[in-house]
């Protein structure tokens, strides 16, 4: 479990729960919101690199986890860390207890069947260039993370519902941008600078959003989310400077 979650990265989805809390609330402790983020996070690419999955030998730079232990601890190390997340905000945030229940659902739908299993489910049996499928991948895998990020931290802030449900549909945006993004990088880039392997979707015979559209048409939608997101994020109470100025940054990634 630690040999995964102190292996590094780039830790998106704590930071952008952190700055979520502070655009409201600026000595908000959401550090155990973050964390729980990250551990499902890290639980589901333990999961994901296993030879069953996308069989995966590298990860955030070394050795995927069952590349250095094996599959049976690689497997209990991912289903060890997915009850660890919901600890987490039971006992960090035990003194607000509609907060905290607040929390667990949101992450719990994250995580489950519709979001974040149900995309890797159709991820795993390719999408033969159906574009509806691959937008439900991209909702699941990847935005559905983040934007349970963006309203978790709005949440620990205290922002209103409304506010929180601005915050939800900015990392939805956000999140498919990224994966997006990411996509790109998977044509583009090499595997030492990206900490992965490139070419993964190609050879396990997966359809992306720029194999369907092309590379140009992918970065345009990746802007146009861009600016979708920014929209909500101005569209609250919080004070988002930080956050806009991450966004911009997670679109322009080359890494």
């Amino acid at each position: 479990m630690r040999y995964s979650l102190e292996a590094g990265g780039k830790r998106l989805r704590p930071v952008l729960c952190l700055a979520s809390a502070e655009a409201f609330a600026p000595k908000a402790d959401a550090s155990h919101a973050a964390t729980a983020l990250e551990c499902i996070h890290t639980y589901s690419l333990i999961h994901d690199d296993l030879p069953c999955m996308d069989d995966s030998d590298l990860r955030r730079g070394r050795p995927s986890c069952h590349v250095s232990f094996d599959e049976a601890t690689a497997l209990l190390a991912g289903d060890a860390l997915l009850p660890l997340a919901f600890e987490l905000l039971a006992i960090g945030y035990a003194a607000k207890p509609t907060l905290a229940t607040a929390l667990v659902r949101e992450l719990a739908v994250t995580a489950g069947s519709t979001l974040l299993v149900g995309g890797q489910t159709e991820d795993m049996d390719g999408q033969q260039g159906d574009p509806e499928r691959v937008e439900f991948i991209l909702l699941g895998k990847t935005a559905a993370m983040l934007s349970a990020s963006f309203a978790m931290g709005a949440m620990v802030g205290g922002a209103s519902a409304i506010d929180v449900e601005h915050f939800r549909r900015a990392g939805r945006a956000a999140g498919i941008a990224f994966q997006l993004a990411d996509d790109l990088l998977d044509l583009t880039a090499d595997a030492s600078a990206l900490g992965k392997p490139v070419g993964a979707d190609a050879e396990n015979g997966k359809s992306t959003y720029a194999d369907l559209h092309g590379v140009g048409a992918t970065r345009q939608r990746i802007e146009a989310l861009t600016v979708e997101t920014v929209g909500h994020l101005r569209a609250t109470a919080g004070d988002t400077v930080f956050l806009v100025e991450l966004v911009r940054q997670m679109a322009a990634r080359r890494r």
